[in-house]
Parts: structure tokens; sequence; C-alpha cells
């Protein structure tokens, strides 16, 4: 057969083409993570955003998201919701295709319009005010940690159970602090327990000496004193400490998600007979059997010398999450993508099957545990 010389200088191009059409196939699909990375949260944010980065190694193992790896890009928001903003507009530009972020809800209320407006799929791994969901800056909004509404009924009953009816709130003065005491107040009014509001301080995010607020609680002489501050890296072992020091009579208990592994290592001896609740422990079932929490542990002890926590499992499990979803409905389209999640379930994640309610909140399963010997144990 007689090639044209029109036909051959088109083949020659096409043959030129087919290599840059491969490596654009193959570029890598950024996920931009927003934590905080430096400040009083700064190493729980950095141990978030490595756990991302495990679950990214995990996923690339398994042919990685529509057949192309994925690349994540930290930012530091510095538990500032200006920064946060800046750093959102700073990862539109490098043209990420989603971004998991969270761990202060006003830094999160303040970013979501921005990444709403630029089409960029937003998930909330850690925040937990209310707002986050029912307002209007994320239409599209998905959230994996548990909510304050959720978090304030396994509070409220254990308080209940326990009789306490003097009960003290140190509170963290923003949409998550205020938001999870009331929503404590509303379930035991809801239980229809007997409460007297014995103390109430509140207190700013940043703040770390919270003696002049314990001696208003100690001399309220309350029978149980609600912590609630997500400063997991200063302002909650702080204040632990400084409890026991100042020797607040009563059991002092910690709004859910607020302790970890890190906090007790600050907190040190004074962490011991806390009570709190969470809704995932990697080596307790159902998590212990589950091979892709197996899987996870396993990596992030080889890869970053830390076994999970809860915060490190919810942002993996937002990647793999998104990852399986973008992967079903083979498109990085954010609208796409988010009708998947929202409303469905997923197997085999980090927390089993992880189904998320029509508003994008997962549902979970909380577990309460006491502080002994400076670790957690699980209550049955």
């Amino acid at each position: 057969m007689r090639i044209t010389r029109r036909q051959a200088v088109l083949g020659t191009a096409t043959a030129l083409a087919l290599p840059a059409l491969r490596a654009r196939a193959a570029d890598p699909v950024k996920v931009g993570t927003i934590f905080p990375l430096s400040g009083g949260t700064g190493t729980q944010g950095q141990h978030v955003a490595q756990a991302i980065e495990v679950m990214a190694a995990l996923v690339n193992d398994a042919g990685g998201v529509l057949g192309r790896p994925v690349q994540v890009i930290r930012k530091d928001d510095e538990s500032t919701p200006a920064v946060g903003v800046s750093r959102a507009n700073e990862l539109i530009a490098e043209g990420v295709a989603v971004i998991i972020e969270g761990w202060n809800s006003p830094v999160t209320l303040a970013m979501q319009p921005v990444l709403a407006r630029a089409g960029i799929l937003d998930i909330t791994a850690i925040s937990k005010a209310d707002q986050i969901l029912s307002g209007a800056g994320n239409p599209l909004a998905i959230r994996l940690n548990s909510s304050n509404g959720q978090d304030g009924r396994v509070i409220a009953e254990y308080l209940a159970r326990t009789g306490a009816k003097r009960i003290a709130f140190v509170t963290q003065n923003d949409a998550y602090g205020n938001g999870a005491q009331a929503a404590i107040e509303a379930e035991l009014q809801g239980l229809k327990h007997a409460y007297e509001k014995a103390a109430e301080e509140r207190f700013p995010f940043a703040q770390a000496d919270f003696r002049v607020a314990l001696t208003n609680v100690r001399a309220a002489n309350p029978d149980a004193t609600v912590l609630i501050n997500a400063n997991e890296g200063l302002g909650m072992p702080a204040l632990i400490r400084q409890a026991r020091q100042m020797r607040i009579k009563g059991e002092l208990v910690a709004a859910v998600g607020t302790i970890a592994p890190s906090v007790i290592a600050v907190a040190g001896e004074s962490a011991n007979g806390l009570v709190g609740a969470d809704i995932y422990f990697p080596d307790v079932e159902p998590f212990a059997s589950n091979p892709a929490n197996r899987r996870f542990v396993s990596r992030a002890q080889e890869m970053v010398r830390y076994t999970p926590d809860k915060f490190m499992a919810l942002g993996a499990a937002a990647l793999q999450v998104w990852a399986m979803a973008a992967n079903e409905v083979k498109s990085l389209d954010r609208e796409a993508v988010a009708k998947r999640i929202r409303g469905g379930s997923f197997r085999d994640t980090i927390f089993g099957e992880a189904a998320f309610e029509a508003n994008g909140q997962m549902r979970s399963r909380h577990a309460l545990f006491v502080v002994q010997d400076q670790k957690l144990v699980v209550r049955a």
C-alpha cells in the first residue's frame, strides 16, 4: 500500500504525540490538605497530614485514582481563618482535585464558600461545628468526624447515668466549643435529667492558663466538670494538669474527640481517671480485626513510626472514601463525586462500612473510655 507524504507526516506526529498523551494521563492527581502544621496543634495537624500521605501510598499501590498516582500537597492554616482562606486560594491555583481540611471549625467555615465558588470538592475531616453541614457555605459538604450533636448525646447519657447533678463547663469560646456545650445540655434536657449548671467558664482557643477559671469551678463544688478544648497540643493538656493541681472535685469528663495519645503524653499522670468518648481506636474491635484498618496502621507505623490516632484515621479515611468514589464514578467532577458520597456507603474502609447521611455526615459509633496508667481503656 502506498503511503502519501501527508499520511507519513500525520503518522509521525501521532507517534510523537503518544508519549505526551501517556505523560498527561500519568500526571498525578493533586490532593490538597489544610491543617494547622504549627502552633499549639501543629503536632496533631502534622500527624493528620502524614496519615493522608500514608493513605495516598496505599491508594497508589492499588492503582491510584483513575489510573493516576495521588500527590498530596500540604498547607498550614496556623489555626487562623484568614490564613486558611489564603492557603485555600493557593491550592486552587495549583489545580487540586479535592481539599481535605479542618481542625478548627472557624477556619473550616471561613474556607467553605471560597472552595465552593472555585468548584473544588471540600471534605472536612475533623472540625465539628454543626454549621459546617447546615450552612450555605458549602452546598456539597462532606464530613467524617462526628458532629457536636452526635457527641453531645454520648456525653449527656454518661452524665445522666452517673447521676451528676451539679455540672460545670469549661468551654472553648467559638463555634466548636459553644456548639459542643449546647449539644450536651440539649441532650441532658431531652433525657429529662435534672441538673444545675454549677459553673460556666469560657476561653479563647489559644489560652493555656486556666487557673482563674478553675478557681471559680472549684468554688462551685461540681459533681462533674466537662472540659471542651480542641487545642490538643497545648490547651487541653494544660487544662487537665491545672484541674488536677487545683484538686477540682468530682469527675473530669472530656468532650468527644479531644483526648488522643498525644494529649495524654503531654498531660502525663494528670490524665489518669479522665473519662471521654471517641469513634476510633486502632487496636480495639471492630477496628483490630478490620483488614483495611490493619493495613493502614501497619503502613503508618512503617512510614511515620507512629500508631494512628482517631484524627489520623479520619484524615486518611477522607482520602480513601474520595478515591473510592472517584474511581467508581470514573470522574474527578466535584458534583459527581460528592453525590456518590452523600447518602451513600463504602465497604472496606478504615472505619469498616462508612455510611453517610444525605447531608454529608458520616455515621459514627461512639465508645466510652477512661484513662488508666496513661492509656485509653475502652469501657464495655
